[in-house]
């Protein structure tokens, strides 16, 4: 038998049943740090970017947008959420260098990290192919969970 939640009694995977779960509120922040280079931040005016294929942050925001409604469609095991909110924020460190934050929000049964860690990385991508005719040495570096509430335990990690 496996101490692993999707394995089945027969080792076979499985969504695990969150029916017997309480609704709570229940929130998860994630962030990405991307290295962008000069060439591409200089660029930059008012915090935006507008290339040939439009305005790069506010597209980014979108895109992660629909990719956290979309995590169920893209990992196997997780579970279709009703999204009360996403709120993506992207933020200039300093001349190379941007963070970008996601934070989900439901009232569920089970925990949207995937689905903060999706659009984070979706952010991130999309900010990749806007600007990867200007430079090629963009790198999406640390992509991490900060923050988690609801359910059985907390996590904060920054």
């Amino acid at each position: 038998m496996s101490n692993f939640t999707h394995i089945n009694k027969d080792n076979n995977p499985k969504m695990v049943d969150v029916s017997a779960k309480k609704t709570t509120k229940r929130t998860a922040i994630a962030k990405a740090t991307l290295f962008l280079g000069k060439e591409i931040l200089s660029q930059f005016t008012n915090d935006e970017l507008i290339t040939k294929k439009g305005p790069v942050f506010q597209t980014a925001i979108i895109a992660g947008i629909q990719g956290v409604k979309k995590t169920s469609e893209l990992i196997p095991m997780c579970h279709p959420l009703m999204i009360n909110g996403v709120d993506i924020d992207i933020k200039i460190v300093d001349s190379e260098t941007i963070d970008v934050f996601c934070k989900v929000t439901i009232e569920g049964k089970t925990g949207v990290e995937m689905e903060a860690l999706t659009g984070v990385n979706i952010t991130c991508l999309t900010i990749y192919d806007m600007c990867k005719s200007i430079s090629q040495e963009i790198v999406i570096k640390e992509v991490r969970l900060l923050e988690k509430t609801g359910g059985k335990s907390d996590i904060k990690n920054g």
